[in-house]
């Protein structure tokens, strides 16, 4: 069985593949985006914290593609733009562990139980199936490239698609269930997780497992 294509040939010139990695980002950005202006547009009319607050985090998730696109920008002149975009992405994980820890404690506090939202529930599932996809290009790209940063970004995207599991969690459980505590309770185990991962950008010990 062949390999997959991302893995380095002879052929293939670096050039190649940090436009492969560009045109990931172009994706990445475009689909956080969408996921914003759905998430928000049906959070508003559920008046769903979770979903508004997912909308906003992909929003802020779309700041890390931005970051990559300028890091891969001019091919090989991009590599001294590495350690910069690197702590960019850092910042990017640490504002979206304090916002989903800051609407967490809101939503548990509020105590008001959204409506139930099934625009919300079609656009998790989708979202879990697109994250660790376009998740497991960049890991691949980042080792070829050497880039932390791609790599770091990877785990931002792997971790919108546990994100995207923690809202169809809640909002199902919502719906069936009506436990409107289950997603903020949720989002809070995962604040840790993601302030850990912007720790780790910033001091640049991303790329020690820079692997296929």
């Amino acid at each position: 069985m062949s390999q997959a294509s991302d893995v380095p040939c002879p052929k293939t010139s670096n050039a190649t593949f940090v436009r492969r990695a560009r045109k990931l980002e172009f994706y990445t950005l475009a689909w956080n985006l969408v996921e914003a202006a759905v998430a928000i547009g049906s959070g508003a009319v559920a008046d769903s914290a979770a979903l508004i607050a997912f909308g906003i985090d992909s929003l802020i998730e779309s700041s890390s593609s931005v970051v990559l696109l300028w890091r891969l920008h001019d091919g090989d002149r991009g590599d001294a733009r590495e350690r910069r975009a690197l702590r960019l992405v850092g910042l990017s994980f640490l504002a979206l562990a304090a916002y989903v820890a800051l609407d967490a404690t809101q939503a548990l506090i509020a105590k008001t139980p959204p409506d139930v939202s099934l625009t919300g529930i079609v656009l998790a599932t989708l979202s879990l199936i697109v994250m660790p996809l376009l998740s497991a290009r960049k890991r691949r790209l980042a080792a070829v490239l050497r880039s932390g940063a791609l790599h770091a970004d990877s785990r931002q995207s792997n971790l919108c698609a546990i994100l995207s599991g923690i809202l169809l969690g809640g909002l199902s459980l919502n719906a069936v269930c009506g436990w409107w505590w289950a997603d903020p309770v949720a989002g809070l185990m995962m604040t840790p997780i993601i302030f850990k991962e912007g720790i780790e950008a910033l001091r640049g010990e991303v790329c020690s497992d820079c692997q296929p």
